[in-house]
């Protein structure tokens, strides 16, 4: 993962922090040497903030774990600077299933609170939340009260949060999953505006919330309204079924000229007797050529972990898998041969066709 380091593996998963972590790090330093002029101080704020995105990454297990009970695997965790970032390989067909997935995050943060609160009133050093700041009071009691908040927070009903979810598994009982979709998508983008106008006037932090919202939300609609257009059409039917492959015994002097003497960029790897052994992504050969030259051998280079999908599975599961992979393309196998490769450039176009195929006014063929 670029611009991502990883922390370690817990529970079967790989938990990363991206660089621009360190962003936070720098600012919660800042300020707390600007509060109190002093080591000690800096090393608190710090300290409570990385306690705190412990929090977030627990959170981010609840949802992690919850979808494994319904056999959906999460690829890794990854802190950013807004939180962390679960990426499940698919959300739940069922939305009781995805009600449940949702709702995890922020159960885990209520227990958390609960079991602080139970050790404040146990040893005594509750202090009343008015004398509560960011920086003041009790370290174990801003902890609670930001766990509540982010339970709160994220409960919110509009995407990307955990109650945009909630809210679209609740109306999908009820609707269809696109018009469920809709619905909470357009919520999430009124309270989107509502939070923009308010922070106008009083929060200017409340305007990059805003905006966060107002992107997910569009996000989520659109990705939504992809799968549901691609509903029961086989991979076989949009798939490149004209492509180079190269071999694993190759150079980089090989995939230059193919890149040079088309408009392929990305190409599936081969092993004499072993079919399919990696995926080679045009950035990655750029950079392996920068670092080791025209003469790098292919095998050295290439992505060994990649996706593979059947030419008869439908597109609104694999587009997924294709949207959180590492690399940009998926090779596409029938019969332990390789038939064809799925990209998100060609996806696109098979949509694109498709939407002027219906489009009002187009008359049929012949």
């Amino acid at each position: 993962m670029k611009w991502a380091w990883r922390l370690g593996r817990f529970a079967g998963i790989d938990v990363y922090m991206h660089a621009t972590f360190l962003l936070i790090i720098g600012w919660i330093a800042l300020s707390y040497w600007l509060d109190g002029s002093s080591l000690a101080a800096v090393a608190s704020g710090v300290g409570f903030t990385l306690l705190l995105f412990a929090c977030v990454v627990l959170h981010e297990y609840g949802h992690a774990l919850t979808a494994r009970r319904y056999g959906i695997k999460t690829r890794d965790i990854t802190l950013y600077p807004i939180g962390g970032v679960a990426r499940l390989e698919r959300m739940p067909d069922d939305p009781r299933q995805e009600l449940w997935v949702a709702l995890a995050g922020p159960a885990v943060n209520l227990v958390i609170a609960a079991l602080l609160f139970g050790w404040l009133v146990i040893s005594g050093e509750w202090t009343p939340l008015e004398q509560l700041s960011m920086t003041g009071g009790p370290f174990l009691e801003r902890l609670m009260t930001t766990n509540l908040f982010l339970a709160l927070f994220n409960l919110l009903p509009a995407f990307p949060m955990d109650g945009g979810r909630v809210l679209r598994a609740l109306l999908a009982m009820k609707l269809d999953y696109a018009r469920a979709t809709q619905w909470a998508a357009t919520l999430g983008q009124a309270i989107a505006f509502i939070l923009g106008f308010i922070g106008l006037f009083s929060n200017p932090f409340l305007l990059f919330i805003a905006l966060f919202v107002w992107i997910g939300a569009g996000q989520e609609s659109g990705a939504t309204q992809m799968r549901t257009a691609l509903a029961g059409i086989p991979v076989g039917r949009a798939m490149l079924t004209e492509f180079h492959r190269v071999s694993s015994a190759g150079t980089l002097a090989d995939v230059v000229a193919l890149i040079l003497s088309g408009t392929q960029h990305d190409f599936p790897v081969e092993d004499e007797g072993h079919g399919v052994v990696g995926v080679l992504a045009r950035g990655t050969v750029f950079a392996a050529l920068a670092r080791q030259g025209q003469s790098a051998r292919v095998a050295d280079v290439m992505a060994r972990n990649f996706e593979t999908a059947d030419s008869y599975d439908m597109l609104e599961t694999v587009l997924p898998r294709l949207q959180a992979s590492d690399t940009p393309l998926i090779p596409i196998m029938h019969g332990g041969q390789l038939v064809g490769l799925l990209t998100l450039e060609n996806v696109g176009e098979f949509l694109a066709i498709q939407s002027a195929l219906h489009a009002p006014g187009t008359l049929p063929a012949g």
